[in-house]
């Protein structure tokens, strides 16, 4: 397959921001590319010297995404050369190893007003915290986001993909969405950056639940992504999160492209535990790479019985990761779980928003046609009186004049 290479829409100028992307797996490598080609000044950080030196030799990851040319602007380095210069933080591990990682960020000199975008699918061991959750308990609101969506690394890179920017800070959604964009890709911005770590982590879920099931038959398949889909929403809801996330990019357009996705790790995982082969060799067997629905499930499963989220689809797929739950007896839960009754709530009627924005608009237009009547009115008043009193002064005045005459 030759390189793919696609120029630079916007070259770095002097004084241009700064990033980071530590972690050169196949996903990070592909938001660094992404990176240099919107006009960050933009390093990949690899997790060893050898790697480092691997890449900036052949201009390109063969190990994790191969046929992509690393723009020249790219730098290459390894981690222990710190981030002292950063603007933005990219964080490309996987979300098992995140705590550790957030841990060592400040000791590498990252500065004060560097902002940190986590790029996991996935959840923080050993609650299953969501990882925007624990950066912003350390760095705050203002200094934190995240990237979901649809974005298959290789095809990223050369047709462009359907990333969301996530950051209760908006100014910081609004300059990931831009530096994305500038390159090509279409980004959307978020103000809700639990619901799109929430919608990534339920999709890789739900991804391998469906491929564990679909040698059972497709119904069987689209029951179980959607009984997963519906659990981590309950949790995400009780968390604050949008719906839109949920059924947006970051969520279902997410999931319709790891289920179509030729080499998407999460099916191919889902494939294999139905045939038996334990969840410790699934990582060999798809390229080395880290599944993180493998280990996210069972942190997810954790999290909603803490939550109080009935859950039994979820938990189940656990017990089916572990070893604990045969095959056919998975497939018997998927098939027979009955959702629990949403809470009911008045029905809305069609454009009711509509029709109670044009009722108070009418409430207020008809007050103050009022007030104005009434200070027409008023005015009226004041004027007769003051003209009846100058009249009276003139029929004083002209008597007076005709007695004087």
């Amino acid at each position: 397959m030759p390189p793919t290479s696609r120029p630079s829409i916007h070259l770095p100028a002097p004084g241009t921001k700064r990033a980071v992307v530590i972690g050169a797996g196949s996903f990070g490598t592909a938001v660094a590319v992404l990176l240099a080609r919107g006009g960050l000044r933009t390093t990949l950080q690899a997790k060893t010297p050898e790697q480092a030196r691997r890449l900036q030799e052949e201009r390109e990851n063969r190990v994790y995404l191969s046929g992509v040319t690393l723009p020249r602007e790219l730098r290459i380095e390894d981690i222990s050369a710190g981030l002292a210069r950063a603007d933005f933080v990219f964080l490309g591990v996987p979300s098992t190893g995140l705590d550790e990682v957030i841990r060592d960020l400040e000791q590498r000199g990252l500065p004060d007003k560097a902002a940190i975008v986590s790029l996991a699918k996935g959840l923080v061991p050993p609650d299953g915290t969501p990882p925007t959750t624990l950066l912003r308990r350390r760095f705050g609101d203002h200094r934190t986001a995240c990237i979901g969506g649809p974005a298959h690394a290789q095809e990223m890179v050369s047709e462009g993909a359907g990333l969301v920017a996530a950051s209760r800070e908006e100014s910081l959604a609004n300059a990931l969405a831009g530096v994305f964009i500038r390159a090509g890709v279409v980004c959307e911005e978020s103000n809700d950056p639990i619901g799109v770590e929430l919608a990534g982590a339920a999709k890789n879920a739900a991804a391998l639940a469906s491929g564990a099931t679909v040698a059972q038959g497709l119904n069987a398949a689209g029951a179980a992504a959607g009984h997963i889909f519906a659990e981590v929403w309950r949790w995400a809801e009780a968390e604050g999160a949008r719906p839109e996330s949920m059924i947006g990019l970051a969520g279902t357009g997410d999931l319709v492209a790891t289920a179509l996705a030729p080499l998407s790790r999460n099916r191919r995982a889902g494939e294999l535990l139905a045939q038996g082969v334990p969840a410790a060799d699934i990582p060999g067997r798809v390229g080395g790479q880290a599944v993180e629905a493998l280990e996210s499930v069972p942190l997810l499963a954790k999290a909603l019985i803490v939550a109080g989220v009935q859950a039994p689809v979820t938990s189940a797929l656990e017990r089916l990761i572990s070893g604990e739950l045969p095959v056919e007896d998975w497939v018997a839960v998927v098939r027979a779980t009955v959702p629990p009754p949403p809470r009911w709530r008045p029905a809305v009627r069609p454009r009711f928003w509509l029709r109670l924005r044009e009722r108070l608009r009418s409430w207020f237009t008809k007050a103050k046609s009022e007030r104005h009547e009434m200070f027409t009115q008023a005015e009226a008043g004041s004027v007769s009186l003051r003209t009846g009193a100058n009249s009276k002064g003139d029929d004083t005045h002209a008597t007076d004049h005709r007695d004087g005459r």
